[in-house]
């Protein structure tokens, strides 16, 4: 039967007025912006060879306490001292999501600490974790395998090798923030998309795979693009202006087919082409429920995914401490709204370019001209986010430094 058991039956979606409703009051919670939360992904690595497999007993052993239950179903899966929770992907990447926090002079040392336990667990035995969007040593390989992951692999395998890449060889860093007052929303949804394509070019960290050289800055992104655009394509374009945010997001949750299937057996794959549009209309023997739409919205890997607040799915995962740069920017660039308007603007024609940004980073002349200006834009509210000035004078540099670099390949 395709429902989970505990779900209410009478949460059934009886039309698509019903699923748009239901999207319509989870999809963007409004208020004012004041938290933000990352979820940082790594591959993982033998010390010593870097291109050896790790298995899931060795991450099991390394994780202990801390190891999630796809992994070992009786564990405690306990948090991390500041927060956080471990998760391990498909491909055994390792991940951590830290709770909202009231300011970025919070997350990030909170975030540091928590990474410093992580990667001790790891080297406890032998590990040690990755420095950039995609593993640079060893082709894609499945760790884990549960219904869902298998499924996705059938579904993503239609389409060609892509799909494996992503799930078993990438690594990203994301960026969670609040969606903002209701009349901030459409700005700053615009802003957060239009910015994207700058910040995959000036933070690419993903450019040799399983040995090799991939011809890409961002060979992780490139995955991304690659496996099925109707979940993953960006929901704003240049095109749609200042479109409804939420009239946009609920046209493309029903328009996207389905990736998983859940059922009481361990084949989750859907039959090929079944949207869910499709389901409400009757395709399936059993009607939809409000949790098999809030699955399938957890099956939609857009470079912007809004899940209440506003999560940046578009940045590679980057070397050591370097995290918190790109997240100070892109906080930095949504802290007010005449900044977000700016930083919109600047994007100007290069908002549409994802795998422009993706293929050539900043060596693309437009888009290494718009992000020396969007840098320049951040540094002007780098001050607002309130770092301790130890910390702001660290990232400030590195900003500078990514400026200095993205100017020098202006035309």
């Amino acid at each position: 039967m395709v429902t989970s058991p505990e779900v209410d039956r009478s949460d059934i979606l009886s039309s698509s007025a019903a699923a748009v409703g239901h999207l319509a009051r989870i999809c963007f919670k409004t208020g004012p912006p004041r938290h933000t939360g990352v979820e940082l992904e790594w591959t993982v690595h033998d010390a010593v060879d870097p291109a050896r497999p790790v298995d899931v007993g060795r991450l099991r052993a390394a994780l202990g306490p801390h190891c999630p239950r796809t992994l070992d179903s009786t564990s405690p899966a306990q948090q991390l001292r500041h927060g956080s929770s471990v998760t391990v992907e498909p491909g055994g990447q390792v991940e951590i999501s830290t709770p909202p926090r009231t300011s970025l002079a919070a997350l990030v040392p909170a975030t540091d600490a928590d990474i410093t336990q992580l990667a001790a667990l790891l080297e406890a035995t032998g590990l040690v974790l990755g420095r950039g969007g995609i593993d640079p040593h060893r082709p894609p390989n499945s760790v884990i395998q549960t219904p869902r992951y298998r499924a996705m692999r059938r579904v993503f395998d239609r389409r060609g090798p892509a799909g494996r890449t992503m799930m078993y060889s990438t690594a990203g860093l994301q960026v969670c923030l609040d969606a903002g007052e209701a009349h901030q929303l459409a700005d700053r949804w615009a802003a957060v998309h239009a910015i994207g394509p700058l910040l995959v070019a000036a933070f690419a960290t993903a450019g040799r795979h399983a040995g090799r050289p991939t011809g890409w800055a961002s060979a992780r992104m490139a995955a991304w693009l690659a496996i099925d655009p109707a979940r993953t394509r960006p929901v704003w374009t240049p095109e749609h202006g200042d479109a409804d945010p939420v009239a946009s997001w609920t046209a493309y949750v029903l328009a996207a087919p389905l990736l998983c299937l859940r059922t009481d057996g361990p084949d989750w794959t859907p039959p090929a082409g079944v949207t869910f549009a499709d389901w409400l209309a009757g395709a399936l023997p059993q009607p939809p429920t409000t949790d098999d739409l809030d699955y399938h919205v957890s099956t939609l890997f857009p470079p912007v995914r809004p899940r209440g607040y506003l999560e940046v799915r578009y940045l590679d995962a980057q070397p050591g401490r370097g995290w918190s740069v790109p997240v100070a920017v892109v906080a930095a660039l949504l802290a007010d709204p005449d900044t977000a308007r700016a930083a919109r603007a600047v994007a100007g024609r290069q908002a549409h370019r994802w795998s422009a940004a993706a293929r050539h980073g900043l060596h693309d002349p437009g888009l290494a001209t718009a992000a020396a200006d969007l840098f320049d834009l951040a540094l002007a509210a780098l001050p607002r986010l309130g770092f301790p000035a130890a910390l702001h004078d660290e990232i400030d540099r590195d900003v500078r430094r990514r400026r200095t670099v993205a100017g020098r390949r202006k035309p």
